[in-house]
């Protein structure tokens, strides 16, 4: 029997794979804004458990990126300032046109299908905002996972939860949910009716529209700049 040193028990990883789980969706949905200073002894009285698996799990999301560790002081929840958020959309592009072009390859139909149900979710969450912030980035989980790609979807992951982020800001710049309902209904019907070059002009506007809510007077043709 090949002597494996390195592997932990399995219980151990279940262990830790939760909790980063659990603190993963606390960062996505604010639970945890950014800036939040998490204590070990709190969170491993929180959790019963201890700190090994703990410290495991926050490693992990200190390598997804959405912790930050200062020396000496600790671990944070990351902050979004102005160059991440371009950034996160920058790469959401990148990676959702990708996507999209794989739909066009693949069964139109059924893609737009579940894109539109989505899009009802969105449409019948109106009045809850933490609801219309999922169902709108299941419309985009849904494209993504369209496309076939296991890589696009693993690349994806990360910056959904960051997307997530500032959807809590996002939302509240919309007088209501008829104009985003509008944005990703027509991506839809550009899919159905085969037109690739217009379905990526949406998509690009559609990406450009949230930056210039997050971030007046900035677009994604700006680039990354420095944070400010």
């Amino acid at each position: 029997m090949v002597a494996l040193p390195d592997i932990e028990p399995v219980s151990r990883e279940s262990t830790a794979a939760v909790i980063a789980r659990q603190l993963r969706d606390a960062i996505m949905t604010g639970a945890l804004p950014p800036g939040t200073q998490l204590g070990e002894t709190d969170l491993a009285a929180r959790f019963q458990v201890s700190r090994g698996p703990l410290r495991e799990a926050m490693q992990h999301l200190v390598s997804e990126g959405l912790l930050r560790s200062e020396r000496h002081r600790g671990l944070f929840v990351i902050d979004l300032e102005p160059a991440d958020v371009l950034d996160i959309y920058l790469a959401r592009s990148a990676v959702e046109r990708a996507a999209l072009l794989c739909a066009f390859r693949g069964d139109r139909d059924a893609v737009a299908a579940t894109l539109e149900q989505n899009v009802a979710d969105m449409a019948a969450a109106a009045d809850d905002p933490a609801a219309l912030s999922e169902a709108d980035l299941r419309f985009h989980e849904a494209l993504i996972n369209a496309s076939g790609s296991k890589r696009l979807v693993r690349m994806a992951r990360t910056l959904l939860i960051e997307t997530r982020m500032c959807l809590t800001l996002l939302q509240s710049t919309y007088q209501g949910v008829e104009d985003r309902l509008e944005e990703h209904t027509r991506i839809i019907e550009a899919l159905r009716s085969g037109d690739e070059e217009t379905a990526l002009h949406l998509l690009d506007a559609h990406m450009d529209d949230a930056i210039s809510r997050l971030l007046p007077g900035r677009s994604l043709k700006d680039g990354v700049v420095a944070a400010e």
